[in-house]
């Protein structure tokens, strides 16, 4: 095996009382893919931007082939060739996709001019690499979630590094885009570059690395050679329990219909004279807990926020309790008791300048007003309330939303949904970018809150937790839908044949 090209030695991050990093020991090795896994707050993020010159390490310090070094900002580690994708995207989404990759690196003619044209070819070079048809000149916040994540990757891409640290880099990606991010992981490999993986799809990660780190509570707990470990080893030691305790286990006790939708047509809203949904008809009872599984462009993410309000169908019925629900607009939606827990929790289900328990109650607001003011001991106690119902793990209810970890973010996400009193809880893909542990507390609140008899409707983009969460699971293709299945009568490979159009028995 190679010398490592970098490496973390006797590394500690201390913030205030909070110790992030433990004289953590890490190295990556040039060609070799290694994959780091750990909870939300196991410090893989600190130490990624240390390794980045993000952050600097309170003790320790970083080698750069074998050479100690002081990276003191993420401009110095991209000089050195060490490039970071970060899980939250930096994008201006007021920029267009060239501005956004050559950000702050403009190209430059002979007269000192921006040379837009050769930013032109570059983008649309890389664009081409990873198989996506994008205009290099369209704004990034016009683009979906997915493809903001590939114009991240592309722009450290074209950095050329030789480190390049992938922080939950599919999180948002199709299986097709994924499959093609792998293959250039392997042309980068293959060039000697040594990339670090982050992921909390842990199959997946197990599948590209060479080389598996564990990290829990700021201390490396494990590490070894891919091929040694499955995912029972890697889940045990990220989380100390046996990998079957993550889905829960429930006998759903059903009541009536509570959600009815009858033929739907909706346009998509990036392209209008294309049907995002496409005559949809399905229904959710109380208690039950309905999955909604599809590849990027099947309709799940349109058919969610035209049910929370967000979008207007072009046709068809939305029933509540057998009662129309033609209220347009999203607070009218949660008056009536359907709320959405968005996709992107940055960009929709967070204030960053608010505090913990201001973005718990901020859909619940008008619950706490008695006269022409705001009830503040009512609106503190229902946000203690909140906190301890949906686990949150924060410095109390004025704590910074920032300063909590990915998974704790969309607790607090949730729970402000719950503080609303909703009847009908829309979830769009709630485990995102969130680790193990806290996927299995998120899967657990959606059985307590079904339990409760609320109708409960998500939708996922990962094979397990389409097979093993919702009662009943529908698979949608193209806006369609093409197959419903009860819990267990479906194989990960049937669901990826049904999703892709065929049928379960491989016909077309």
């Amino acid at each position: 095996m190679m010398a490592p090209v970098l490496r973390a030695r006797d590394v500690t991050k201390v913030y205030g009382g909070t110790h992030a990093l433990k004289g953590v020991g890490f190295s990556v090795a040039p060609g070799r893919v290694t994959a780091l896994f750990g909870e939300n707050g196991a410090g893989k993020s600190t130490l990624m931007k240390i390794l980045a010159g993000i952050e600097q390490p309170t003790t320790g310090h970083v080698e750069l082939d074998g050479r100690p070094v002081r990276l003191r900002s993420s401009k110095e580690a991209a000089d050195q060739g060490i490039s970071i994708i970060h899980q939250e995207l930096s994008l201006c989404p007021n920029l267009s996709v060239q501005d956004n990759l050559f950000l702050a690196r403009e190209l430059r003619t002979a007269y000192g001019s921006v040379d837009r044209k050769a930013q032109r070819e570059a983008t649309a070079a890389v664009l081409r690499r990873l198989e996506e048809d994008l205009d290099p000149d369209r704004l990034v916040g016009d683009l979906r979630l997915g493809r903001q994540q590939l114009v991240e990757i592309a722009r450290a891409l074209l950095q050329r590094a030789r480190v390049l640290i992938m922080d939950e880099p599919t999180s948002a990606l199709t299986a097709s885009e994924v499959e093609v991010l792998f293959r250039v992981i392997g042309e980068l490999t293959s060039a000697g570059v040594a990339v670090v993986y982050i992921s909390h799809h842990l199959d997946e990660a197990l599948d590209i690395a060479d080389d598996v780190v564990v990290l829990r509570d700021g201390d490396l707990v494990a590490s070894a050679r891919a091929e040694e470990v499955d995912l029972r080893w890697i889940v045990e030691r990220m989380v100390g329990r046996d990998q079957d305790t993550l889905f829960p286990s429930r006998q759903p006790v059903l009541g009536r219909e509570a959600l009815t939708i009858r033929d739907l047509t909706v346009a998509d809203p990036a392209v209008p004279e294309r049907l995002a949904v496409d005559g949809l008809s399905l229904g959710v009872l109380e208690g039950e807990i309905v999955g909604v599984y599809g590849l990027m462009g099947s309709g799940r993410t349109e058919l969610l926020e035209t049910l929370a309000g967000r979008l207007r169908p072009a046709s068809g019925e939305i029933l509540l309790a057998g009662e129309p629900l033609d209220e347009p607009g999203i607070r009218e939606r949660i008056a009536r008791g359907v709320v959405l827990v968005p996709e992107d929790r940055q960009r929709d289900g967070l204030v960053q300048t608010m505090s913990v328990g201001q973005n718990l109650s901020l859909a619940a607001l008008g619950a706490f007003v008695r006269g022409l003011f705001v009830s503040e001991r009512r609106e503190r106690a229902a946000v203690a309330r909140a906190i301890t119902d949906v686990t949150v793990k924060a410095g109390g209810a004025g704590a910074a939303i920032g300063s909590l970890s990915g998974g704790n973010q969309q607790k607090v996400i949730i729970g402000k949904a719950l503080l609303t009193g909703p009847r009908v809880l829309l979830l769009d893909e709630p485990s995102r970018g969130v680790d193990v542990g806290a996927k299995a507390d998120i899967f657990e609140l959606m059985a307590a809150q079904a339990r409760q008899g609320l109708a409960v409707l998500f939708t996922t983009s990962d094979a397990e937790e389409a097979l093993h969460i919702p009662d009943r699971l529908l698979v949608l293709a193209r806006g369609a839908l093409v197959g419903e299945f009860r819990r267990g009568e479906l194989t990960r490979e049937e669901l990826m044949r049904v999703s892709d159009g065929g049928t379960q028995d491989g016909s077309r």
